[in-house]
């Protein structure tokens, strides 16, 4: 079993940056493939990243592409997503998860995930 904690999520200006933290509480987290995903009110939620057990296999959605980097740490059972240049339409619950068959064919289907934390992004 595995649980998640996400954190990092704050309010900022257009443009500016964030890293959200993942830590993973449980067994193997070196072999989970981790995904980020996020939701905002009234809006579907979006699969936007996510990283295999050995970082060989990495995913971004064209939304992203350019602008978020995931990576992850596994001596420290922790995944990060370092977003820059964000934009208002970047502001959302996002939330780390348990997921596979990271790559160009993601949809972000996940088994267990955390709570979320918020990324607001305003002038």
């Amino acid at each position: 079993q595995v649980e998640f904690v996400e954190s990092g999520g704050d309010s900022v200006q257009p443009g500016g940056s964030l890293t959200l933290s993942c830590e993973g509480v449980g067994s193997a987290w070196e072999y989970r493939t981790i995904g980020w995903l996020r939701q905002a009110p009234g809006k579907e939620r979006e699969a936007i990243s996510c990283i295999t057990s050995s970082s060989s296999n990495i995913y971004y959605a064209d939304s992203v592409k350019g602008r978020f980097t995931i990576s992850r740490d596994n001596s420290k059972n922790t995944a990060y997503l370092e977003m820059n240049n964000l934009r208002p339409e970047d502001s959302a619950l996002y939330f780390c998860a348990l997921t596979w068959g990271c790559g160009s064919s993601w949809l972000g289907e996940h088994l267990v995930r955390g709570q979320g934390t918020q990324v607001t992004v305003s002038a």
